[in-house]
């Protein structure tokens, strides 16, 4: 009897492809490698202690191409997609590097696609090198998390336009080179770059709960350059692109986690045997890595519709960052808990990510806002009943 034909192909086209390039593979590896050797827990602690961000280390990001990888080639940037930018976001996370390569992203996602050409000759190419960190100063004090809600004002002045405002927790804002600020003119939202030199700039720096830098910056008239009229749908793409970036980040920083945590189970003994061979404390393991692949998926998501219309995007993005914030919330608790007492002390590694864990869950809007954007994004059709 004549067998009947294999019909496994079929299902070939549906399967969508996740491995990375060889190229996204070595720039894993070289960024790694980078973190390992060049980013020790110590030269981390040290920069922490000098204020949370080091110029240094922001070069050496430069140096390995980090700054110029979303950059337009036609700028002196790489060129390269959100993929790329996801994959070194991962392993910037799994070192829990301070230097927030994720504003490099932001920049040449708004530059690029809503600048004038002198504005992008001007700054993309600095952007690039890494001698420019251009930073979004867009948190104010009433918006809570809402990018529509904004009382910067921007008016027409001799050089171009002067903006007064005031932005707050500005990620390295007293070390930036400039700002990109939203304002309102003429009752709209505009995108406007401030240089930090210019007149009229304050800010007062701080280090915050991760030890990573940020400011408050206050703009009193401070000359500007317009980057487009189109402000708020300009914002929305870079607080997307740093969403994306910041769920990548955070599954490295969740994926250390638990490697640390496995580690201190395999090597803690308890009743005189390792509590790694505990059943129950197995199952907690178990679920961490549960929710870590669940991030991990989200993670690929986000940076997979990061090139899709406007508001398919943005309700990813929200959906990614409902996800990764109950992950975070869930495989940082559990490392802590696994650790006893040590893991909440300065001295030990795992405090320094939990820490990071609590402070990404609110960046960019925390899981209670993104659980609001999904509702209020959700269709007719999103019922049972569809």
């Amino acid at each position: 009897m004549k067998k009947a034909p294999r019909r496994h192909n079929r299902h070939k086209e549906r399967h969508m492809d996740f491995d990375f390039s060889d190229d996204q593979e070595q720039l894993r590896d070289a960024v790694r490698k980078w973190v390992d050797k060049g980013y020790t827990f110590e030269r981390r602690r040290a920069a922490v202690a000098a204020g949370g961000f080091d110029r240094a280390a922001w070069n050496e990001l430069a140096e390995l191409g980090l700054t110029a990888l979303t950059v337009p080639e036609a700028h002196d940037g790489m060129g390269q997609g959100p993929i790329d930018a996801m994959v070194v976001a991962e392993e910037l996370g799994r070192g829990i590097v301070l230097e927030p390569i994720a504003q490099a992203f932001m920049a040449s996602a708004v530059l690029s696609h809503y600048a004038p050409a002198a504005v992008q000759s001007a700054w993309l190419p600095r952007v690039a090198s890494g001698e420019a960190l251009v930073v979004l100063a867009q948190q104010e004090r009433k918006a809570r998390y809402r990018l529509d809600i904004c009382e910067a004002k921007a008016a027409p002045a001799q050089s171009g336009y002067a903006v007064t405002a005031i932005k707050s927790i500005v990620s390295a804002g007293d070390q930036a080179d400039a700002f990109i600020v939203p304002a309102q003119l003429d009752g709209q939202i505009a995108l406007f770059l401030v240089e930090r030199a210019a007149a009229g700039v304050i800010t007062r720096g701080y280090v915050t709960q991760d030890g990573s830098r940020a400011a408050e910056v206050q703009l009193v008239n401070a000359p500007a350059t317009l980057i487009t009229t189109d402000g708020l749908a300009a914002l929305e793409l870079a607080v997307d692109t740093g969403i994306a970036a910041t769920c990548a980040e955070a599954v490295g920083v969740m994926d250390k986690t638990l490697a640390i945590t496995v580690e201190y189970m395999n090597q803690r003994k308890q009743f005189g045997v390792f509590i790694a061979s505990f059943q129950a404390l197995r199952h907690r393991v178990a679920d961490m890595k549960m929710q870590l692949e669940l991030a991990r998926s989200m993670s690929y998501y986000a940076s997979l519709k990061l090139g899709a219309p406007a508001p398919e995007r943005r309700a990813a993005m929200a959906r990614a960052k409902v996800q990764l914030g109950q992950s975070m919330r869930f495989v940082g608790q559990q490392a802590v808990q696994l650790h006893g007492g040590i893991g909440v002390t300065d001295e030990y590694i795992v405090s320094h990510y939990f820490k990071k864990l609590t402070q990404l869950e609110v960046a960019f809007g925390d899981t209670l806002h993104h659980l609001g954007e999904v509702s209020a994004r959700m269709q007719d059709t999103a019922g049972v009943f569809a």
